[in-house]
């Protein structure tokens, strides 16, 4: 992957539980649509509790979005040297694979189990970005994932972008 990672913050005025002030991670968008996982909604299960065969694994899980969540998604700080990592950007792996999630635990580096993923069909992100529900946040370091509090993450999105939440009105921008 080249470039800045790109999170989309969720508008003020989106509402529903599972997408209301969330901070996605975009992993992909084309013109046949686009992939993101969810960085700010923990699941009350562990790692350990998901995973039998995994003990020790206390840290939570997260809910990537409503698609596939029997698929599960790594993200971690170093890279462990298997096949199937991605490096994002500096700082920042991603892998669906079993084995390099078995080996990044081994390490005993920070990691995050998101399981399932958000998706838009071909020129739905685009859309719904025209009608103002997300906003793009471009930054070059994974520190937003790896430095902020999950709690904190669409406030400090916002604050990044220099924009104050509450001075958002519904609606997109119009031409």
């Amino acid at each position: 992957m080249s470039g800045p990672l790109t999170f989309l913050a969720a508008s003020p005025h989106l509402r529903g539980e599972l997408f209301e002030n969330a901070v996605i991670l975009l992993l992909e968008h084309d013109e046949q649509g686009a992939l993101g996982l969810i960085i700010n909604l923990q699941t009350p299960q562990t790692v350990s509790e998901l995973m039998a065969d995994a003990p020790g694994q206390y840290e939570q899980a997260w809910l990537g979005g409503p698609v596939d969540p029997t698929l599960g998604w790594c993200l971690y700080q170093r890279s462990v040297g298997f096949e199937g990592e991605v490096e994002l950007v500096a700082g920042l792996y991603m892998s669906s694979s079993l084995e390099v999630l078995r080996a990044v635990m081994d390490s005993k580096q920070t990691y995050m189990l998101v399981l399932g993923y958000t998706g838009w069909g071909q020129g739905q992100l685009a859309q719904e970005a025209r009608q103002g529900v997300w906003l793009w946040v471009e930054q070059d370091t994974p520190d937003l994932l790896w430095q902020v509090a999950a709690a904190e993450r669409w406030d400090e999105a916002f604050r990044r972008l220099g924009v104050n939440p509450g001075t958002i009105m519904p609606g997109g921008a119009q031409a």
